[in-house]
């Protein structure tokens, strides 16, 4: 069993609520098991470190994982299905168009697509109704504090994405860390008086911050923004020689991006495909001065009355 198999039986993955198992076999869902967790680095030159990733999740990983989060700290079925589809609209290479679109702070532009992607999907419409879901409710997920909120505030897609990638890609959590940090979380009321995610122990909120500290610095070294910035780069170069259109993105699996990549007849697409596939580390120079999204985190801690 993979450690993401793990995370996913400690949040009650062996049983998940029929509603949330029907929507999530749903085509716009599923369609993110064809889109890499990780922005597309999977695809990357195995000669560089910083990509040796222990597990290969995917954005349906996440949804998924996110929504069984959510479930086990609410038990509402809303706010369930809100983070079941907060990431329905990724496209082929996530966050890498992202960078593509010059938006490395936020890293939000390709949201703009939720509500389209959902409305395209007839089954999603239909699992709507028969579940008694509001589809605005669904399509603005950021209302729900509990899936979604401003750093350094914790939520479920961003202690998800700390488990996830500690697991997957920093390696520092294992099989006991998961269970710890899944029976640790708790909701509390901050101080803006909104529903947040903390944490019981002490220990275990220190865990989940200096993964997240970990993380920050992963997604901050020059290799990383080096080969984001080069898949970004591929990418805008097949759009505007219109060898695909920037809609296909969010319509097509990773794997037949690929293959048109592979394919084309261009010569400076190739080119820079091959050099992303098969880069060295002492190959990479990086110089250029971009501010990207920061991972600062500020996690709630249950403390003794005072009084």
């Amino acid at each position: 069993m993979s450690l993401m198999d793990d995370y996913k039986k400690e949040l009650g993955g062996d049983n998940i609520p029929a509603f949330l198992y029907h929507i999530a076999s749903a085509p716009g869902i599923v369609r993110l098991k064809n889109i890499d967790y990780f922005c597309g680095m999977k695809y990357a030159s195995p000669n560089l470190k910083i990509y040796r990733f222990k597990e290969n999740p995917t954005r349906f990983d996440h949804s998924l994982t996110t929504a069984l989060l959510t479930w086990k700290l609410t038990r509402d079925k809303n706010q369930t299905i809100a983070a079941l589809c907060h990431d329905i609209a990724t496209p082929c290479f996530s966050h890498t168009i992202d960078y593509m679109n010059k938006d490395y702070i936020d890293q939000e532009s390709t949201e703009e697509f939720t509500e389209k992607i959902i409305e395209m999907d007839p089954t999603l419409s239909k699992l709507f109704d028969y579940y008694n879901l509001n589809k605005k409710d669904i399509i603005n997920y950021k209302n729900y504090s509990v899936v979604d909120n401003k750093r350094p505030k914790l939520c479920a897609d961003r202690l998800d994405g700390i488990i996830t990638t500690g697991l997957a890609w920093i390696k520092d959590l294992n099989e006991y860390d998961i269970k710890k940090i899944v029976h640790n979380t708790t909701l509390f009321r901050n101080e803006d008086n909104e529903l947040e995610i903390g944490f019981y122990n002490e220990d275990i909120a220190k865990l989940v911050y200096e993964t997240s500290n970990k993380i920050n610095e992963y997604t901050h070294r020059s290799d990383d923004m080096y080969m984001m910035q080069l898949l970004a780069k591929i990418t805008k170069l097949l759009i505007d020689k219109g060898i695909i259109k920037y809609d296909d993105l969010y319509l097509m699996h990773e794997i037949q991006l690929i293959h048109i990549i592979k394919n084309c007849k261009d010569k400076e697409i190739l080119e820079l495909f091959q050099l992303f596939q098969n880069i060295n580390e002492n190959e990479i120079s990086y110089n250029e001065t971009i501010e990207i999204k920061s991972m600062n985190l500020n996690p709630l801690i249950k403390t003794k009355r005072l009084y």
